[in-house]
């Protein structure tokens, strides 16, 4: 059966714990699995990429990482 949670895709949530604590965004995706949500704008790290078609020159992107959703709460609004 799968899990299921109070948070959802769209949603605003703010984190509540680590190296962000404080900042709020948007719910970009819910990881069920790993029972996680990856939040815009929040744990950013930085990834190296081969070049591929759509990156001729490859090097580093932004991308955000999952944060386990114990450490993120809703808000309202």
């Amino acid at each position: 059966m799968a899990k299921k949670f109070k948070i959802k895709k769209g949603d605003t949530v703010m984190v509540i714990a680590g190296d962000d604590k404080g900042k709020t965004g948007e719910v970009l995706k819910v990881l069920t699995k790993k029972d996680a949500v990856i939040v815009a704008g929040c744990k950013i790290a930085k990834k190296a990429v081969k070049p591929s078609e759509e990156n001729k020159e490859g090097g580093f992107i932004n991308k955000e990482m999952p944060i386990h959703i114990s450490n993120v709460k809703k808000v309202e609004g």
